[in-house]
């Protein structure tokens, strides 16, 4: 079998998720396109299919089991989804050394989507685990939403997935420090911190922008999910007010993402248990509680070039974040030249620099509305915020963020060579 493991040689990484397009797929991708590695990406013997026209560096593995609805056990269904997954996930991978007669220097492996804890022990390559945060509890929720006892307990099962994984991977990689920060002290320096890269075109400067049907001032916020840990009941709020204060008139407001998509907390349910079926969603429960906010748009869920040219049409974004670990949707923003007020706290501060390329406010009403009046009469300190915001975007472009990925791998490789495991 060909080890690639001198100097000479482009080391064989394998990324693995049972979701594809996903973390890692863009950055698979031009990792073999640049030639900095003999990429490939393990996937569901669907997607490898669906995709084949489009890549040509699919793999597929095919999960012990159905991994698609409730398992045997609700308190045990995520060890359960994950063993399932990393036993086809451990056949895959051995059947690509055997055909390929290649071995794999690096398995980059999603921490649910393709669990690695089945290889440890089972495999040589270096394992590298991606995790966004360890668990649920950590990552917060509104008191006002709270989770049930059953799924408090269930979420311990992912917190001891997550733990062991970093715990046995020869590396672990999470999207901001703030994420990293949700680890117990004890594993923090097992875990590394690297946000993804982008392929994201920013408008020209220098060309003419296209022209607008509405010119009133726009105010917008962009979430895959409008749920109270994105900021969406914030920002429902500060809209309910500036229109009852007289400023509705004069501005557009509109809410991009979908109402109805699973998020990471608990506020659909208990809208569900509130209302009996007679309110679809949060949102529905929000325009009640805030009928001035009635004004705002919502798009839906839109395809990626109308988003686009969405995204182009807003005066101001506001990113009034209560948890999370990481957003790719805040940085198709900034990459494009969006305006943004963001909060203080979280992940946020680690892309958003305050009167640089954003503007970072606490935990205030007064604050927040007091910002979006002065931003929409200051066109010009919004162009500034905006030419450095799509500064950030290019740090952040792939070309620029692979080769740190690629540093961490080699770390991992390196490790690996001088911790091996024995395998039987």
């Amino acid at each position: 079998m060909e080890t690639s493991t001198n100097m000479q040689d482009k080391p064989v990484i394998i990324f693995v998720s049972a979701v594809y397009p996903s973390q890692y797929s863009l950055l698979c991708s031009h990792l073999r396109a640049s030639g900095a590695a003999d990429s490939w990406f393990m996937t569901m013997p669907g997607h490898a299919e669906n995709y084949a026209s489009q890549c040509d560096h699919l793999l597929s593995f095919r999960p012990d089991g159905d991994i698609v609805g409730p398992q045997s056990y609700y308190y045990s269904s995520k060890v359960e989804r994950s063993a399932r997954i990393g036993r086809g996930l451990l056949q895959g991978l051995q059947a690509f050394e055997k055909e390929k007669g290649k071995r794999i220097d690096v398995v980059v492996a999603h921490s649910l989507w393709a669990a690695p804890n089945l290889l440890y022990g089972e495999i040589d390559a270096a394992i590298v685990s991606y995790i966004e945060f360890p668990s649920y509890r950590v990552h917060g929720n509104e008191p006002d939403y709270p989770p049930d006892l059953s799924q408090r307990l269930a979420d311990r099962n992912m917190e001891m997935l997550h733990y062991h994984q970093v715990l046995c991977s020869d590396l672990t990689i999470t999207p901001s420090a703030h994420a990293r920060s949700l680890f117990p002290p004890l594993l923090q320096e097992r875990v590394a911190v690297q946000f993804e890269g982008f392929d994201i075109q920013a408008p020209d400067e220098q060309a003419e922008p296209p022209p607008r049907q509405d010119t009133r001032f726009t105010v917008a916020f962009s979430s895959r999910d409008l749920s109270s840990s994105k900021g969406f009941e914030t920002f429902m709020r500060l809209v309910d007010r500036l229109v009852r204060e007289g400023d509705g008139q004069q501005m557009r407001f509109i809410a991009l993402g979908d109402p109805t998509a699973v998020t990471y907390g608990y506020e659909q349910q208990w809208v569900e248990r509130r209302y009996q079926g007679k309110v679809a969603s949060f949102r529905d429960h929000l325009l009640q509680i805030h009928p001035a906010a009635q004004v705002v748009e919502f798009p839906g869920k839109l395809p990626y070039d109308e988003f686009a040219r969405t995204l182009a049409s807003v005066d101001l974004f506001l990113y009034p974040l209560r948890y999370g670990v990481a957003n790719w949707g805040l940085m198709e923003i900034l990459a494009r030249g969006g305006c943004v007020i963001g909060s203080n706290w979280g992940f946020v501060p680690e892309l958003v620099q305050n009167d640089v390329n954003g503007l970072l406010l606490p935990d205030s009403d007064d604050a927040w509305i007091g910002a979006i009046r002065q931003l929409r009469d200051d066109p010009a300190r919004r162009q500034r915020y905006g030419r450095a915001a799509r500064e950030t975007g290019k740090r952040f472009h792939i070309s620029n963020v692979a080769p740190r990925f690629m540093d961490l791998f080699r770390l991992a490789m390196a490790r690996r060579k001088a911790s091996p495991l024995m395998l039987e």
